[in-house]
């Protein structure tokens, strides 16, 4: 589980625990990934991190056998195409499509050993258009044709789906709010919630549910799909 130390990764951390899978937590954050791991049973810590191809492979040599990997690793942008400076482009790039690429790379061989599951998180802005989210959305977008890609190319020695949350209350959505909006962050927030729909962000533990299912045997007819989560956004 990349990006397993808060948020959505924690939750899906938890639920998988609490299923029986032995856990790693992956993270560049170690103190909170170290402090999970020593909550969950048969969970342990990977610092790593995923933009670093050496580090990548050394991780996953390290490894005798892998069932499921969650690549939900990412960072985001706030901007158009006109307020959005090349090397920030680039930057989530970096992280967002360049390190699932090489952390499914490395994982892959162990995967397909075991026929394992890939769940890749992605987010309704790799669907839809979301306002000034344009860098964000181009990565988003690469992880769902990612997904697909990967489950032609080996449809029958591994599954992998990808999930397509909206809006998710987070500490990914406190930073965001910290960083762009420190003045009015209550007001910001209400209109976070009702931009879905239904009124309201998302849960983490809702998020974690779906990836649960997808790693289940229950879920063995599920490849190269791309599930959205989102409180009724994409079909407004």
């Amino acid at each position: 589980m990349t990006g397993g130390a808060s948020g959505i990764g924690a939750a899906t951390c938890r639920a998988l625990a609490a299923a029986g899978a032995s856990v790693i937590i992956t993270d560049i954050d170690r103190p909170a990934a170290e402090a999970l791991a020593r909550e969950l049973p048969s969970a342990s810590a990977m610092i790593f991190d995923i933009t670093e191809e050496d580090a990548v492979r050394q991780a996953f040599a390290s490894l005798s056998s892998l069932d499921i990997l969650v690549n939900n690793a990412g960072i985001g942008l706030v901007g158009s195409i006109e307020e959005t400076a090349l090397a920030d482009f680039q930057r989530l790039f970096h992280v967002n499509v360049e390190g699932l690429f090489l952390v499914t790379k490395y994982a892959l061989p162990l995967l397909l050993t075991s026929r394992g599951s890939i769940v890749n998180i992605g987010s309704v802005a790799g669907m839809v258009g979301i306002k000034r989210r344009f860098a964000y959305s181009a990565t988003k977008g690469a992880v769902v044709a990612l997904t697909r890609q990967i489950a032609v190319d080996y449809p029958t020695g591994l599954r992998v789906n990808c999930i397509c949350p909206g809006t998710v209350d987070t500490p990914f959505v406190e930073a965001y709010l910290e960083k762009y909006h420190k003045h009015e962050k209550e007001k910001v927030r209400v209109e976070l919630n009702q931009r879905q729909p239904m009124g309201r962000m998302g849960r983490p533990e809702e998020i974690a549910a779906m990836a649960l299912y997808l790693c289940a045997k229950e879920s063995d007819f599920v490849n190269g799909s791309v599930l959205t989560i989102d409180g009724g956004l994409t079909a407004a």
